[in-house]
């Protein structure tokens, strides 16, 4: 398959780390300077959002012209979506600020993720932590690295000195299982959904749930825990992808990432 070559996605795999550090960088100077606005009622969103995205975009955009984009920040609230213009169905999904909230209170939680997505599978994963200069990267079927080193899911059991990754978006209070993995675990909210599943990758935490992510929080974190050796799937043990990029309107998903030890466990807390 021509599109897939290894040298193709290593040469996406490069653009996206560069347009991610740049981004990265742009964020950091704007964190001082923060004006911020609420979008559709219910998230916040700052001048630096869409400011990092046209960084990322415009940088793609110079090595892959008629490569189509999904991203956070369109017009009115809406996600940006440019298809495709050559015969490749090959999509670029960006986050330009996963962690918004926190980026927004100056909270130097937050991060920047790039994915490349081909017929509706994730191939190459880009998350980059700004403040402690952090790139997790991944191509399909390679191995997974932070700064250039491999990394690997954990095989830790669910006990008392786990980290397990939840949201803080439950309408009706915490559910059940919620509340049991909080008292059997050090569980973990950092308020950006791309790094706790990247968390996963490298075996800090043993799971991530999320329960309201939309498709660029976990893409990239997708290409990253596949080849770390997670398992990703949505909350009944099933497959997310493939997705259809061309009907995609910011839909969300439930989803676990677990190492394999922990993963049927969640899935059967999660059925309860």
């Amino acid at each position: 398959d021509m599109t897939l070559e290894q040298r193709n996605l290593s040469s996406m795999l490069e653009a996206a780390v560069v347009a991610a550090r740049l981004a990265g960088q742009r964020a950091m100077e704007e964190i001082n300077y923060i004006k911020i606005s609420v979008k559709n009622a219910t998230e916040l969103v700052t001048q630096a959002d869409a400011r990092c995205q046209k960084i990322i975009i415009d940088r793609i955009k110079e090595n892959y012209p008629d490569h189509g984009f999904i991203a956070e920040e369109g017009d009115e609230g809406k996600l940006f979506k440019q298809p495709p213009r050559g015969t490749e169905p090959l999509w670029w999904v960006i986050d330009p600020i996963d962690g918004t909230n926190n980026f927004a209170h100056r909270m130097l939680l937050f991060t920047v993720s790039i994915a490349v997505m081909y017929e509706g599978e994730p191939i190459v994963g880009v998350i980059f932590e700004p403040a402690t200069d952090s790139m997790f990267t991944a191509v399909k079927d390679r191995e997974a690295q932070l700064n250039g080193r491999r990394i690997a899911a954990s095989e830790a059991v669910i006990d008392q000195f786990a980290s397990v990754g939840l949201e803080s978006h439950f309408d009706d209070g915490a559910p059940g299982w919620a509340r049991e993995l909080m008292q059997r675990t050090r569980f973990r909210n950092l308020g950006y959904t791309a790094l706790q599943i990247a968390d996963v990758a490298k075996g800090s935490m043993v799971a991530t749930i999320a329960n309201t992510p939309k498709l660029w929080d976990i893409a990239a974190g997708v290409v990253i825990n596949q080849a770390a050796g997670s398992v990703v799937t949505d909350w009944q043990g099933g497959k997310i992808f493939p997705v259809d990029l061309g009907t995609y309107d910011g839909h969300k998903y439930q989803v676990v990432v677990a190492n394999k030890k922990v993963h049927p466990e969640v899935i059967a807390l999660l059925g309860h």
